[in-house]
């Protein structure tokens, strides 16, 4: 039977104490909320007076529950208020000789009995325990931020944890409504050690002017429905936390270059560019602790006139290709009026071209989402072709062909041949190098990459690269074509994996690192994702979706180019493509999906 906790006290106040404070409180248990003067426990009352008020106005929790809530929270200063509870969490600032002064005093004030368990997040559960004489009764409780509204806890425990305290924690955290994910004592757990891999690559690609803070975060949301950009994350995260997190986990981690903060990090810290606290970090706010972003020097001109600008213009496209890609593509076009050439090898592969954009196109008025009109113009707009010549007289040509280097340079080398001067050659590469393609030709300066995301009608983004011999005026046709396409182009480097590929990759083969050490099971790194970072699915479910042949021929090329030791592919990886478990495809992955 695992022990009933009556009275938890938590040490520290701030935006994370409090709101662990809540927690607590509103799930029937009396709590000594204690911090070390008088103003910073007002700032702490007035903390969760304020989040109750809101989830009150919100309609989310009743004035009485409300009342009865606060009713059970005893605010003190010092730790001395803590001698009869039956459990301590620690929410004070990330800094070992701190955690480990507190956790010696509250051995000394509280019971024998009491269970003491730190918040940290990137700190050793380990060393914070040895400053106390019962280090078996010490364990982690990591909430995440919002911690009322997160459902996730990071259950830590350390080679020394009482298994009786595991299994009184873990039915706490069930009490309180959470889901807990229970883990060994390692650098930065699941969620931080993920997360903030991928935020650094991040700070990293804006640092070195790959792209801008608004295109890279664009990226993130649009082209991975994650719920923030990595650098507006960062801003809400507070870049000082973030620092402080990436240091602990590079020293503690085995100096994993991914976990090495960018240098800008550190200069903005130093320079008390915080983030939202203090009202300027990647972006500007309106005022300090305000999540309103307000234009700064840095903030592009996103007019119709600013994007146009130097842009050609365009009314016939020519689309290569006869895959589910070049189909969407046709698709996108010629409902924004766009008069359209489709070319493919054949008669025969044509007609289905055709009979797919019908398909789509038809779904779409059954849906309500287009008028029959609509889609008569759309088709009366795109005519079917199998020869390149008839590519002549285009304004753009947009190649969607099988991903092979060879095949899109001979390709590249005949519409150079064909197409007229000035006019726009795209190519859609995922993951070859856009120069290569470009330097086909005669005209590099014509060459663009415009990769669309799958499927291209519905997905919102377009990485629209540009190669150190692209012209202005072409990015800037590139970028107004996706914005009369009603999609947001963001306009990067020819770097391996773009924006997104680059970003994301990279944190799922970290995930499959963490599964390989046996660090955590699948499903708990997936939850974990999930529910403590809110990403629409957890990296094993996603690498089944992709395809892990498809995720491994990417994470190659990344670490090909970039020749970073973190980037190389996990060996479990390699190991489930080599025994063809490829994901859902092959109804076997990292999960098995023959009953599904």
């Amino acid at each position: 039977m695992a022990r009933e906790f009556s009275t938890v006290g938590v040490v520290g106040l701030g935006t994370m104490g409090a709101g662990i404070v809540e927690v607590f409180a509103r799930n029937g248990i009396d709590v000594v909320a204690v911090e070390i003067s008088e103003p910073a426990l007002e700032r702490g009352r007035v903390t969760l007076t304020g989040s109750t008020d809101r989830a009150v106005a919100k309609g989310k929790l009743a004035p009485e529950d409300r009342d009865a809530l606060l009713d059970r929270v005893h605010f003190a200063v010092g730790l001395d208020a803590l001698h009869s509870v039956d459990l301590v969490i620690e929410a004070v600032p990330e800094h070992l000789d701190l955690k480990q002064r507190i956790f010696a005093e509250l051995d000394r004030v509280c019971r024998p009995e009491t269970i003491l368990a730190t918040n940290t997040s990137s700190l050793s559960v380990t060393e914070i325990s040895v400053a106390t004489t019962r280090p078996n009764q010490v364990i982690g409780i990591h909430f995440f931020n919002p911690a009322p509204v997160m459902k996730l806890v990071e259950v830590v425990r350390t080679v020394v944890t009482a298994p009786a305290v595991v299994a009184d924690v873990e039915a706490l955290c069930a009490r309180l409504g959470k889901v807990d994910v229970t883990i060994n004592d390692r650098a930065g757990f699941i969620a931080n050690a993920l997360l903030f891999g991928y935020l650094n690559h991040a700070v990293g690609m804006f640092e070195s002017h790959y792209a801008t803070r608004e295109d890279i975060d664009a990226a993130m949301k649009l082209g991975c429905g994650l719920p923030m950009g990595p650098l507006a994350l960062m801003d809400l995260i507070g870049l000082d936390t973030a620092y402080e997190i990436l240091d602990t986990m590079y020293r503690r981690g085995g100096r994993d270059r991914r976990h090495a903060p960018v240098p800008l990090l550190k200069q903005m810290v130093t320079a008390g560019l915080l983030g939202r606290k203090s009202g300027r970090g990647f972006y500007t706010y309106e005022r300090p602790g305000s999540p309103v972003v307000v234009p700064d020097e840095a903030t592009p001109l996103a007019t119709e006139a600013a994007l146009a600008d130097g842009a050609r213009a365009l009314a016939k496209v020519g689309v290569v290709g006869s895959g589910t890609m070049a189909t969407g593509i046709i698709e996108v076009f010629a409902k924004a009026g766009y008069e359209v050439i489709s070319v493919t090898r054949g008669a025969e592969k044509s007609a289905k071209v055709c009979e797919a954009v019908k398909t789509s196109l038809n779904k779409g008025v059954v849906r309500g989402k287009l008028a029959e009109a609509d889609r008569d113009a759309a088709l009366g707009r795109i005519s079917w072709s199998a020869t390149l010549d008839h590519l002549a007289d285009v304004d753009l040509v947009v190649e969607a062909v099988v991903e092979e280097l060879s095949v899109k340079k001979a390709l590249f080398a005949s519409l150079d041949e064909i197409c007229k001067p000035g006019v726009v050659l795209a190519t859609t590469t995922s993951s070859l190098p856009v120069i290569d393609v470009a330097m086909a030709t005669h005209r590099p300066a014509d060459v663009v990459g415009l990769h669309f995301f799958n499927p291209a009608p519905i997905m919102p983004l377009v990485e629209v690269v540009r190669t150190i011999r692209t012209s202005p005026e072409t990015t800037a046709t590139a970028r107004a074509v996706c914005a009369a396409l009603g999609k947001t182009g963001v306009v990067c480097g020819d770097r391996s994996g773009f924006i997104v590929n680059a970003l994301l990759f990279p944190y799922l083969n970290d995930a499959v690192k963490m599964l390989e050490a046996s660090y955590s099971t699948a499903d708990d790194i997936d939850h974990a994702m999930k529910l403590g970072c809110g990403y629409p699915m957890g990296p094993f479910e996603l690498l089944d979706v992709v395809g892990l042949d498809v995720s491994l021929a990417i994470q190659r090329e990344l670490y090909l180019e970039l020749r970073e030791p973190g980037f190389a592919p996990a060996p479990l990886l390699e190991h489930l493509v080599t025994a063809g478990y490829l994901g859902r495809k092959t109804r076997r992955g990292f999960r098995d999906h023959s009953h599904r």
